[in-house]
């Protein structure tokens, strides 16, 4: 049984940091392409990084240069660090594990980052 559980939310003000963990048992984690994505209230789901098998990453524009995605294969456990955190960062962020081709896809059920100002 595939499980993904993400931590490390919380209530934070604007500039603050926080540092999601997202933690996956039942795959074989180090050939998952790893993801964070969120969901701000009222809005859709995005992505904000993504982390594949051999370490390249990938940005929402609005978090580069901010947000970190790093991963640790050892510990099947996926980060993101979220460094001068805004308002408009509030949401659910939804920790995602999947395969190339959509061949696998599986998701977390979240955990809430609010950043008040």
């Amino acid at each position: 049984q595939v499980q993904l559980v993400e931590s490390g939310g919380g209530l934070v003000q604007a500039g603050g940091s926080l540092r999601l963990s997202c933690a996956a048992s039942g795959v074989i984690f180090s050939i998952f392409t790893m993801g964070w994505y969120r969901q701000p209230p009222g809005k859709q789901r995005e992505l904000v990084a993504v982390i594949d098998s051999g370490g390249s990453t990938n940005y929402a524009n609005s978090v580069k240069g901010r947000f970190t995605i790093s991963r640790d294969n050892a510990k099947n456990t996926v980060y993101l660090q979220m460094n001068s955190l805004k308002p408009e960062d509030t949401a659910e962020y939804y920790c995602n594990a999947a395969l190339p081709m959509g061949a696998r896809n599986y998701w977390g059920r979240g955990t809430q980052v609010a950043v008040s100002s």
